[in-house]
């Protein structure tokens, strides 16, 4: 590739580093919520799973489109990138997509089945829905130290999977303070009071961590001006916190008042968690491995499949906000008559 391609390419890479993390994030919140609820089916009667599990019945298989078309545009658009990523985390990748399949198929199964044998598909349900969280924080966590080996990176990533899986219950927790009613709903208030002080202790965990596995980190984390934005973000994610934990001691209220707000809180958390994430180790797309630029395809090929996302994006966005519109206000009875 010469100089003139180079530059050519380096707006259209950055573009698509740009959709493949609003891709990521968009899955994050959209199919953490329902993992969420899921990780929370095991702590209730037969009554309350079912609801729960109707509350997200119309949305979860279409939430995982976003992580089909991050993941594509990753091969397509940075295939050395993808390659790293997937050579590396082949195991935890695997029992992801296992975990996956088994969770959609016990989302049918738990209620098709013969009566004796619910229990089974529920726990089942349950355990996929753990493993997906649980993968997928690990995996995070390995990526944004950029793969490297050691104790310290193993417990790292391992924080950071306890992190995901606490903000996966919370958004979960949050999803059903909008979505359910009476004693449903108190229950996911106290679910999400817990599930608040959890991510914030994994987070301390894993950010205490951090520094050792990672100098690049630990040096944009203590070099000026730098330190002034890294410093806002946390903040700022405190005083949301803070806010949450107020609400949460509200509520329920009267005429179902205040009930959108955690949910909003929580999303509010995850963007600045993922714009905090992005910036220590922007401009790279593999950490300390692999800068955007030089791992993008050729112009060529980026500008055809530009064309193909420009296509493909408006009508996910689309269906996506349809669907919640459609489905909008408090759960109804799980039937699948």
């Amino acid at each position: 590739m010469n100089m003139e391609q180079l530059t050519q390419g380096e707006p259209l890479a950055f573009i698509f580093a740009f959709l493949i993390g609003l891709s990521m994030l968009l899955y994050a919140i959209l199919d953490g919520y329902d993992l969420g609820v899921g990780i929370l089916s095991s702590i209730v009667d037969e009554a309350h799973r079912d609801r729960m599990i109707a509350s997200i019945g119309p949305f979860w298989d279409a939430n995982e489109t976003w992580l089909v078309l991050g993941v594509g545009l990753l091969l397509v658009a940075f295939p050395a990138a993808h390659g790293v990523v997937l050579t590396t985390l082949y195991l935890p990748v695997a029992v992801m997509l296992l975990a996956l399949i088994f969770r959609g198929v016990s989302f049918d199964f738990r209620r098709k089945v013969a009566k004796k044998k619910q229990a089974a598909w529920n726990r089942n349900f349950f355990i996929g829905s753990l493993l997906v969280a649980l993968s997928q924080g690990y995996m995070v966590g390995r990526f944004i130290i950029g793969f490297q080996e050691g104790l310290t990176a193993q417990l790292f990533a391992c924080f950071f999977g306890l992190l995901v899986v606490a903000g996966y219950v919370l958004m979960g927790a949050c999803w059903l303070i909008l979505k359910a009613e009476g004693e449903l709903q108190e229950r996911a208030v106290g679910w999400a009071r817990r599930a608040i002080w959890t991510m914030v202790l994994g987070a301390i965990l894993s950010s205490l961590t951090a520094p050792f596995v990672d100098t690049r980190i630990y040096d944009r984390m203590f070099a000026f001006p730098e330190v002034t934005l890294l410093l806002a973000m946390p903040l700022i994610s405190i005083m949301l916190t803070l806010l949450m934990h107020f609400i949460l001691g509200i509520l329920p209220m009267e005429n179902d008042r205040l009930a959108w707000m955690p949910l909003a809180i929580s999303i509010a958390i995850f963007v600045l968690g993922f714009l905090g994430l992005v910036y220590s180790f922007y401009p790279y797309i593999i950490p300390g491995q692999l800068l955007i630029t030089d791992a993008a395809a050729a112009p060529e090929s980026l500008k055809i499949i530009l064309i193909g996302t420009a296509v493909v994006l408006p009508f996910l966005i689309g269906y996506t906000a349809l669907a919640y519109w459609i489905f909008k206000g408090k759960a109804s009875d799980l039937s699948y008559d």
